[in-house]
C-alpha cells in the first residue's frame, strides 16, 4: 500500500548508497521527470484543459484530454497519494494519444485544489495522510458516478462503449469502487501497486469486484508482495470462483510506485509492461 514505511524505506536506500541527500531526493522526485514517458506511435491529436466538476459535496478540479476528432472510450484515471500533477496529466495525455478520452481528478478536492503535494512526491507522506484519511467508499463511490456522468456528457466519449477506470497506490481501491458504483457503465478496471486490495471486512474491495460487469487488472508491486503474500492468491481465487476475468501478477523487481514517471523508484520497463497490458485490457473489454 501507499504508506511512510514505503516512502522511508526508498529514501534510506538510496541514502545509504551516498546517491542522494534527503533534500535532493524530494527534488529528484520533482524534477520534470512527467516529461519521460515513451512516445505513443502514431500518436492521435489530442485537445486538452483543466475542468471543474460539482459533485454532492463541492467542486473538483482536474484535467481531461482526448482525441481532437471523433469520439472514444472514456477512461477515469485516479491518482497515488500525491494527487494531480504532471506526471499524472502526462499519463493521461499519453494514453488519450492512444484513442481514449482521460478525466483525472483531484481526489482530494473537498479540502484543497491541487496541487495538493509538491510535484512527484517531495512532500511527506505524514503531512499527506489527513488528505488519504479523509476519503472513504462513500466519498469514493459519489465522485464515481458524478465524475462519470460527467464525462458521458461529451462530446468527445462514446457513448456506446463501456468505460475503463485505473488507480495508482490508493487510486486502486477507488477504481474497483468505481465499477462497483456505475456496473452498467465500467467495462475495465486496472490497478497499479493498489494498496489493501483484500482484507476479511464484508466491503473489501475484492468482493466488490466480483459484483461488477468488468474485467480486471492487478499489476501488484514486489515489495507489497513480500509484505502481504496471500493477497495475490485471495484475489486469484476469488476472481475464480465469481468467473470474473482477471490479469493478477507481481511485477517481479517493481517496487511500490513504479508506474508514475516521476517517482524515484521509477521503473520503465516494468511500467511499459504494465502499460501494455492496460492497453490490452481496454482494447478488449472497451471495444
Amino acid at each position: 500500500m501507499c504508506d511512510q514505511d514505503h516512502f522511508e524505506e526508498d529514501r534510506k536506500q538510496f541514502e545509504a548508497a551516498g546517491l542522494v541527500t534527503r533534500k535532493q531526493f524530494g527534488m529528484m522526485l520533482g524534477a520534470g521527470m512527467a516529461m519521460m514517458l515513451p512516445q505513443v506511435a502514431n500518436a492521435a491529436p489530442v485537445s486538452d484543459g483543466d475542468v471543474t466538476i460539482k459533485t454532492p459535496d463541492g467542486s473538483a478540479d482536474g484535467y481531461f484530454v482526448h482525441p481532437t476528432t471523433g469520439t472514444a472510450p472514456g477512461v477515469l484515471m485516479w491518482t497515488d497519494i500525491f494527487g494531480l500533477r504532471p506526471a499524472f496529466r502526462s499519463m493521461a495525455k499519453r494514453l488519450a494519444e492512444s484513442g481514449y478520452s482521460v478525466l483525472v481528478m483531484n481526489p482530494f478536492y473537498r479540502t484543497k485544489h491541487a496541487p495538493t503535494a509538491d510535484q512527484g512526491g517531495a512532500t511527506p507522506i505524514p503531512q499527506l495522510m489527513p488528505l488519504a484519511q479523509s476519503l472513504n467508499e462513500t466519498t469514493h463511490i459519489t465522485d464515481a458516478k458524478a465524475f462519470i456522468a460527467w464525462m458521458d456528457q461529451q462530446a468527445s466519449v462514446a457513448k456506446n462503449r463501456k468505460i475503463g477506470t485505473q488507480g495508482y497506490c490508493m487510486g486502486g481501491t477507488i477504481a474497483i469502487h468505481t465499477a462497483y458504483a456505475v456496473p452498467d457503465r465500467v467495462g475495465a478496471v486496472a490497478s497499479f501497486h493498489g494498496g489493501v486490495l483484500a482484507n476479511d471486512k464484508p466491503n473489501s474491495p475484492h468482493l466488490q469486484a466480483v459484483k461488477t460487469k468488468a474485467q480486471f487488472l492487478i499489476a501488484i508491486a514486489a515489495n507489497d508482495d513480500m509484505k502481504a503474500p496471500d493477497e495475490k492468491n485471495i484475489l486469484r481465487k476469488t476472481f475464480d470462483d465469481a468467473k470474473v476475468p482477471a490479469e493478477i501478477e507481481v511485477y517481479t523487481g517493481a517496487a511500490h510506485g513504479w508506474c508514475p514517471p516521476d517517482s524515484m523508484v521509477y521503473n520503465e520497463p516494468m511500467a511499459e509492461k504494465a502499460w501494455s497490458r492496460l492497453l490490452a485490457l481496454y482494447g478488449k473489454a472497451l471495444s
